[in-house]
Order: structure tokens, then sequence, then C-alpha cells
């Protein structure tokens, strides 16, 4: 992105298992304090997994009519709330505060990886025992995809590019690389961009655990998501929303925004090799994209976000991707997941760990890995163990891989 219009982070927004809003989450992170505990949203006496990274506390009714609210998926409801959150922290016009020229300048792109599972399951369920005419009219809208987009769009009157991305487990980061992009290009000079997911539901649950996907640590939720460590058994299942504004450096400079951040660089890749089995090829590629596009070095780079799902296969995977991609200097590097704490978010994932990302930037501090006891020999750099640290940040790396072989890679530089 060098050689185009320089892209910067002006908003955060964010819920998710350790916090309702950005601060919250971001102290519980550095206290290293688990979102992780049994399920509440529906009895799950029945299943392998108990447990989940839930959002807590959360009333979508403090946020928006409750006869809208009816119409939207829960996934909805934590997109567009963690849209606002970003909006006012950016500081930008919305609504009649907006000329048409400013509307036709700012566009939205939230995806999630599955969408509206639970009301799928409902309305499912609702035909069954009722009948085809018990379907409700807002099905559709209330359950698909691009409809976070849609509705922060009409909820702000923004009118530029509108986008739903879709890419599993990358998505919340391929939205914030692609729509990088269009502002780099002159598309937009602002998106709101990220991913939101709730799929805590006895299909999302059951279905992963029929994968063998899941921990089954019934006895430990808050010890079950823990990384690189040599006795994790599959990863934790959470949901939430994190959404960036991303700006034009010359619009940010111009209004007088606070700058948080520059994403510097976006690399993708493909592994071209399993529908859910990683190699290290493809993760070794999206780095070294993104930091190529960032115009940096592997010796510049300072801390790494994992994908750190802590499944068995994967965090080798990326461990030693990881090495391909940054040489010597992996040793150097300090890395993390954040998944210790909030579990996995799917295609919310790259939405919450890319705010993470930025404040590690911004406040240059690390968030730790917890639960890291006993490491595996295997997974041998500096995963930031259990406990926070302040660490000098000049660039840091944002990974996220995806089911179909599909990776993504950001580049944060501190501004």
């Amino acid at each position: 992105m060098s050689t185009r219009r320089r892209v910067v982070v002006t908003g955060l927004g964010c819920i998710s298992p350790v916090g309702n809003t950005v601060a919250e989450s971001w102290a519980a992170l550095l206290g290293g304090r688990s979102g992780i505990a049994p399920i509440t949203q529906f009895d799950a006496s029945a299943f392998a997994c108990r447990f989940a990274g839930e959002v807590k506390g959360f009333q979508i009714g403090d946020h928006m009519p409750e006869k809208e609210a009816r119409h939207m998926d829960r996934f909805i409801h934590l997109g567009v709330t963690a849209a606002q959150q970003a909006i006012v922290d950016a500081g930008l016009p919305s609504g009649d505060a907006l000329s048409e020229a400013q509307a036709l300048r700012i566009g939205v792109n939230i995806g999630s990886g599955i969408g509206g599972l639970p009301m799928i399951e409902q309305q499912h369920q609702e035909m069954l025992s009722r009948g085809p005419r018990r379907i409700s009219p807002f099905f559709v809208p209330a359950s698909i995809i691009n409809m976070i987009s849609g509705h922060v769009s009409i909820r702000h009157g923004y009118k530029g590019p509108n986008l739903g991305v879709v890419t599993a487990c990358t998505t919340g980061l391929h939205a914030i690389g692609l729509s990088a992009r269009l502002i780099a290009h002159g598309d937009a000079d602002v998106m709101i961009a990220g991913g939101a997911e709730s799929t805590v539901s006895p299909l999302g649950i059951g279905g992963f655990a029929a994968a063998r996907a899941l921990s089954t640590r019934n006895d430990d939720p808050a010890g079950a998501s823990r990384p690189w460590d040599k006795d994790r058994d599959g990863f934790v299942l959470g949901e939430g929303a994190g959404v960036l504004v991303l700006e034009a450096m010359e619009s940010a400079r111009a209004r007088g925004a606070r700058i948080y951040a520059e994403l510097a660089g976006f690399g993708m890749s493909a592994d071209a090799f399993h529908m859910t089995a990683p190699n290290v090829d493809g993760p070794k590629h999206a780095m070294l994209a993104a930091m190529r596009d960032a115009g940096v070095n592997p010796d510049e780079v300072d801390y790494l976000n994992a994908h750190g799902t802590s499944t068995p296969l994967g965090d080798v995977n990326e461990t030693n991707a990881i090495k391909l991609a940054l040489g010597d200097h992996a040793r150097r590097v300090v890395v993390s997941s954040t998944k210790s704490m909030t579990g996995h978010l799917l295609g919310g994932a790259g939405g919450i760990e890319s705010v993470f990302t930025v404040l590690a930037v911004h406040t240059q501090q690390c968030p730790p890995t917890i639960n890291l006891n006993n490491p595996d020999p295997e997974c041998d750099l500096d995963y930031c163990a259990n406990v926070a640290r302040d660490l000098p940040i000049r660039v840091a790396l944002k990974n996220n891989f995806g089911f179909g072989g599909t990776n993504g890679t950001l580049a944060f530089r501190r501004v």
C-alpha cells in the first residue's frame, strides 16, 4: 500500500466474551482474564462440549428499539453495535450531519463466517411444529450475512461501497484488508470494516464437536483454550464482533482525527491443499505478502497476534509458518493468541483480534497467551505466556486462516 493512499485506523468497536466495550475487553486481556464459561444460551448437557465464550450482559434493547431488533439474528445485533461504537470513537458524522458528498465516500464491509444459524434453527423448528405459514417474513433478511453492513449503512446514511465478506475464519481480517484496498485505490475515503459471529447454538456447537474440533475440558472451561500448550485438545467457540474505522491518512489528518495505527500491509493466499487441514505454505505466503505490501522486513516486526486456535495440528502449523516467513527473526518476535481468553469467534475473529492488535501497537503493550503452562516442544517461539508485557512495537502482524485453505495477514505500523 506504500505506493497508494495510506490507510489508518481512526475508530474501534468491540463486543467480546471478555467485555462489551473496547476498554473493558482490553483491560480483561491485559489482566489475563478468560471469558470462557459453561453455555447459558441453551441446554448443552447432552453435548460433548458444554462451554463457550459467550457475550455476557448484552441487551440489544439498549442500542436499538426492541421491535426493530426482533427482525435480526444476534450476529447482526453484535455487528451493528460494535460498528456504532467504532463510528462514535472515530467521531464520524452520520445521518443528517452528513453531506451527500460525504455519504458517498463512506462505506461498510462487515462480514460473518456463518451468519444467522440460531435464527435458521429456530425458524426450521417453527416450521416443523406449526407449519410453513408460521415462518417469519423477516427470516431471510434476519439471517443473511451482508445485512450487518446493510443495517449500518441505513442507520448512518453511508452510501459508499457496501459489502459482506465471507471467508470462514478469515472473514473479519479479509473484510478489513479489502476495505483498506478500496480506500487505497480511491473507491472510498472511509470504511467501517470487521466481522461478527454468534453461533453458540445446538447446531453450531454440535457441528464442530462432531468434527472433533472442540475442546472437551468441561471440568475447566476457563483453562480449555490453551494455544501452544502440550495439553491442548481443541478450540473453544466464541461469539462477538470487532469493527475498525479505516480512513485515508489525508482525510484523518484533515479532520484532526485520532490515529491509532497505520494499516500498512495486507496479504492473502490459499493453501490449495485440504478442506480443513492446514499446511505451512499458505500462511507463510500470506505473511510474506503482507510484509511486502507494507514495505517492511521481517526484522521490523515486533509483535504477531496469531490465529492460535488451540488445536493440536493448527498451532504447530502456524508456528512453522511463522518461522518460514520471518526466518531467524521469528525467535525474537513476541507472539500471542488472544483466543486463549475469548475463544474462537470464527468470522468475527479477525475483527476483534485486529482491534486487539491495533491496541497493542497504540499502547505498546502485548496481551498474553493464558493457560500456557506446559509448552509443546514443537511450538518453541515466544508466546508471551500468561502475563502481559510492555513492548516497543513498530510493526505488528495479524494472522487468520479459514476452512477451504484461505489465509490472510494484516500489517499494522505505529504512527
